[in-house]
Formats: structure tokens, C-alpha cells, sequence
């Protein structure tokens, strides 16, 4: 089934309001009650294929990178990384496959990339657990909100209110574009991890302590940069969990295992794994940034109050992109199915696509602004919210409670 390109309309508050909140959840609800009940060996299926996939373009990509430097390869190589982390990664570390029966406990969230395993499944700069937390928790129990860390409008206000030309502001964006698991995602999911996740209380009171950190630490950016320099305990912590680790094992010991093929061959996989990094950091930055930025989504003032209105804040704040083969899914990380993702992160990738035009049509049914669009539309939106041409809709704190 291919997806379609729909757009429903950006509505104003007063409108929103109309909305009857209660029902239009009522009926996701049942949606979901019904994908739990067709989950099996499909989903399985379907996840093995994709790592199969994943593992073909990386083993592809290192079987051709010894013989010379080139961005073939590296494309390969970049999507093998892309794979074990959006596809792979994301989706068992939000629990999408606990429920599967009689699947090996590898696939499990428990299991996955944890401790040693993490250079098996899923070997980058970002450390999975700290990772595991900023995203699976806060990101997608505050999306949108002041506590959401990846709220693209907030984390680039600086950018945004510079007065400087366009041409400066789109070189600073492709800085990031080329460098963000390593300038941006590593430290700043880190910086969540050590500030909040070691306090074992509970997810309310671990939430409002960390919104007292975010306003006691201001930053003129996002606060992960002052991990950046090894000079303090966590910035030393940084270094020593994320960015050493990961260097060595994939600029130092790959390229090393070609050597019985010669120097000219180990340096060749040297400079094409350079190459990948910097393919993975542009591709995964073009697939995750734009999911929940541009002009005709909202952000939020105030927490959630309720079930319902969480339903209906992952929608009108979340975007999907154009597919509907594996094909196309798997070059976009299978985060075109973002609104569906968003309503349950608990749920194997593959029933997203089942779950899409249903939930596109209670959307239509109810007037939920409900937005997917070509992932090339979704990334120029992106960028005139970067640099300041665009700015998101937003839902003002005295609708931070159910609205019907």
C-alpha cells in the first residue's frame, strides 16, 4: 500500500477546542486494541528482514571499501549504522517486540544493545541507555514541550534571533547536518542520563527536577555542548563512555582487520568509514529532525493532563513522510509512520503501515489536523524554522487539560 500525501489543515485554537478529544481516543484506542491482537510471527519476519537488509549494505560496504576510497561503499556502510540505530535500535528499546512470543531474547528491550552486546547491535557515538532515556522518556512523554530535549525550535533560538545572513545560517545547520550523534545527540543524551536517570524516583518527580536543571543551567543552545571539552567530571565521563570508545572501534580496530591486505587497503577503509559517518550524520539528521518541526505543527504550553489529549498532542505534533514499501520505509528509517509511532512507541515497526490509514481516517472523521508529506517537503520546512523564517503553531498553556 503506498502511502498518500495528505495534509489536513492547521486549525486555529478556538477551533481545536471543538474538537471532542475524548471520543477521537476512544477510537485510537480501539485501533491499537485490535494491532494487539494480530501481532506475531509477521512482525518477527519483518524485523529479521530489515536487519538482514542492514547487515547486507554494512558487510557490502566493508567488501568493497579496502579497494579504494569511495562514496559507494560509504553509502553502504552508512546505512548499515542508520539501520542498527532507527530501525533496529528505536524500535526494540521502545519495547515493540516484548510482546512477541518464542522470539529470541536478544530482540528483547531488556537485552538489546546492553552492555557488551551494545558493539553487536548497535555500535555509535551515543550511549544506548543514556539514549534509551532522553528519547524513549522524555522526548515521547513531552513532546513538544519545554521538557522535550528535542524540541528543534527551543534548541536552535539562538541561530534563529542572530542577525546574520541566510547563507551563514544554512553553513552553520550543514555543520550540524555532517556532525549531529557525535556534536549533538551523544552529549545531550548523556547530559540527561547523569543529571536525572541515576535519581531513582518517580517519572513525575524525575521530570520536574529536571525542568528545575534545564531553567538552574541555561544555555545558549542545548545543554549537552558543555559535555563537549573533557574539562569536568561528566565532560570526562562523555569522552570516556562515548566518544573514545566509538572512535576506536570504528576509525582504529575496523580499518585495522584490513591490514593483512595491506596498508593502501586498511587506509582505504579509514577514509571510507570517515566518509560513512559523515553520509549517516547527514541521512539520519534529513529522516529524524523534520519529524516534529515546521510551521504547520504545534508545540505546547503545559504538561499533559490526560490519555486523551496525549493522543491528540502526538498527532498535531508529530509528521509523517510519504512510503508504503519496505523499500522506501527502510531508506527512511521507518520513521515516515511518525504520528503512529508517536501514539504507541510500543509496537513492532511493520504495523505502523497497517495502522496509517486508519488512523489518517480518524483523523479525517474527528478534523485532527493530520500531516504527511514528501520527507523533501517536511525537510525545507525544517530549514525556514532553523534560520528563522518560520515559526511553529503553538497550543497556549489553558489548553494544557482535556478539551472536550
Amino acid at each position: 500500500m503506498s502511502q498518500s500525501t495528505v495534509s489536513l489543515p492547521t486549525l486555529p485554537v478556538v477551533e481545536l477546542q471543538q474538537i471532542d478529544i475524548k471520543a477521537f481516543a476512544a477510537e485510537l484506542e480501539a485501533l491499537k486494541k485490535d494491532a494487539l491482537q494480530n501481532l506475531g510471527e509477521k512482525d518477527y519476519r519483518h524485523l529479521r528482514k530489515m536487519e538482514r537488509w542492514g547487515r547486507a549494505c554494512t558487510l557490502l560496504g566493508y567488501g568493497t571499501a579496502w579497494i579504494f576510497p569511495n562514496p559507494v561503499s560509504a553509502l553502504l556502510i552508512s546505512q548499515g549504522n542508520l539501520t542498527r540505530w532507527a530501525l533496529l535500535n528505536h524500535h526494540v528499546a521502545h519495547r515493540g517486540y516484548d510482546r512477541l512470543k518464542n522470539i529470541p531474547a536478544r530482540y528483547h528491550s531488556k537485552h538489546f544493545a546492553r552492555g557488551w552486546r551494545r558493539w553487536i547491535d548497535w555500535p555509535d557515538w551515543i550511549a544506548p541507555a543514556a539514549w534509551n532515556f532522553e528519547h524513549n522518556v522524555l522526548h515521547h512523554y513531552h513532546t513538544g514541550e519545554t521538557l522535550d530535549p528535542d524540541l528543534l525550535e527551543r534548541n536552535v533560538d539562538l541561530m534563529r534571533r542572530i542577525n546574520a545572513p541566510l547563507w551563514i545560517k544554512y553553513l552553520i545547520t550543514l555543520f550540524f547536518m555532517c556532525t549531529w550523534k557525535l556534536s549533538y545527540y551523544a552529549p545531550n543524551t548523556l547530559w540527561m542520563e547523569q543529571k536525572v536517570r541515576r535519581r531513582k524516583k518517580d517519572g513525575k518527580q524525575r521530570a520536574e527536577r529536571l525542568d528545575q536543571m534545564m531553567e538552574a543551567e541555561p544555555t545558549a543552545t542545548y545543554h549537552g555542548t558543555k559535555l563537549l571539552l573533557p574539562l569536568t567530571r561528566q565532560g570526562l565521563d562523555f569522552w570516556a563512555r562515548c566518544v573514545l570508545p566509538y572512535a576506536f572501534y570504528r576509525f582504529a580496530l575496523l580499518p585495522a582487520l584490513f591490514l593483512p591486505l595491506g596498508k593502501t587497503a586498511a587506509l582505504s577503509v579509514l577514509l571510507t568509514s570517515v566518509l560513512a559517518e559523515i553520509f549517516t550524520n547527514i541521512h539520519s539528521f534529513l529522516i529524524i529532525v523534520p519529524n516534529h518541526s515546521g510551521e504547520d505543527l504545534y508545540r505546547f504550553e503545559g504538561a499533559i493532563q490526560s490519555k486523551d489529549e496525549f493522543y491528540f498532542r502526538q498527532v498535531i505534533g508529530s509528521v509523517n513522510y510519504t512510503g508504503g514499501s519496505d523499500l522506501k520505509d527502510f531508506l527512511q528509517g521507518w520513521l515516515n509512520y511518525q504520528i503512529e509511532h508517536h501514539l504507541w512507541p510500543d509496537l513492532p515497526m511493520h504495523t505502523y503501515r497497517e495502522l496509517q490509514p486508519k488512523v489518517e481516517a480518524v483523523c479525517r472523521k474527528y478534523g485532527v489536523p493530520y500531516v504527511s508529506e514528501s520527507l523533501w517537503q517536511r525537510v525545507r520546512k525544517m530549514l525556514r524554522l532553523m534560520v528563522g523564517q518560520a515559526s511553529m503553531q503553538r497550543l497556549p498553556a489553558e489548553l494544557g487539560k482535556p478539551l472536550a
